[in-house]
């Protein structure tokens, strides 16, 4: 698919089927071991990534007309059944919720793919499906590396959805990272440029990713994944690869409190 939907969605399936092949595998111990999100076992990153999947799901079906839309409680409901889970069979759950979502997303015909929108139920108005898309990729690429990492302190992201996240931050979900990023607490306004990549990060009133040609004030030289990885708190300095360099008005350390993670 050519779409930036369905390049999207191709990414989600690849997501799952590289994690569905590491999940398939780990023991009793490793599910219930530590991951990379820090409060989380592995299994509670598969439940809360199984029951997205399912809150997701519903919203699509409500958008392609083939349910209604979910109700106040609903949500709520689901977050309950899945915590009471044992640690297996958030993991058994989790392939499934998810394999039933990547599959009904690839369903969706491509002629639809610039005119279906969907209310995910928490944004002032619905979105195009790239930007629906992208904000389950947003989640599901960041905790496929928790469950990754738990096992390899060298994981990274896969190439594919960190590319594709940077042109969904820069673009249509570009509001996150004013959800996300924490302007304020840097000494000073900054102009960070990644280097060999056409992005840069703007640090000022508010934090935006932009491929716009602006003087920049210092340079992140890494690979592109760290940056994605950093933007949503995943760039620890045990988790971060060798060689990367932040240099000017700003130092890698001050890059983590501006982005702390959630």
């Amino acid at each position: 698919m050519t779409t930036l939907a369905g390049r999207t969605i191709a990414a989600l399936r690849s997501e799952h089927d590289n994690l569905a092949g590491i999940v398939s595998s780990l023991s009793t111990e490793q599910l219930t071991g530590p991951s990379g999100a820090s409060e989380w076992t592995v299994a509670d990153v598969l439940s809360h990534l199984g029951s997205g999947a399912e809150i997701t799901l519903a919203a699509l079906r409500a958008a392609l007309g083939e349910a209604d839309k979910p109700g106040a409680d609903f949500n709520q409901g689901v977050w309950d059944r899945w915590n009471a889970l044992s640690p297996q069979d958030q993991a058994a759950g989790w392939a499934t919720s998810d394999a039933a979502l990547v599959t009904a997303l690839e369903a969706i015909p491509e002629e639809r793919h610039d005119e279906l929108k969907v209310d995910m139920g928490f944004l002032p108005e619905p979105v195009p499906l790239a930007s629906f898309a992208a904000m389950r990729l947003s989640e599901v690429a960041q905790h496929s590396w928790d469950v990754r990492v738990g096992a390899d302190p060298q994981a990274a992201l896969e190439e594919l959805s960190a590319q594709l996240l940077a042109e969904h931050l820069s673009g249509g979900i570009a509001f996150m990272l004013g959800f996300i990023g924490k302007p304020g607490v840097a000494r000073e306004d900054t102009v960070l440029e990644i280097s060999k990549t056409p992005y840069r990060v703007v640090i000022a009133d508010q934090v935006r990713l932009t491929t716009e040609t602006l003087p920049v004030t210092a340079t992140f030289d890494g690979p592109l994944e760290s940056v994605v990885r950093l933007a949503y708190g995943r760039l620890a300095p045990r988790y971060t690869p060798a060689g990367i360099e932040v240099t000017g008005t700003i130092t890698l350390d001050e890059l983590r409190t501006v982005f702390p993670g959630f």
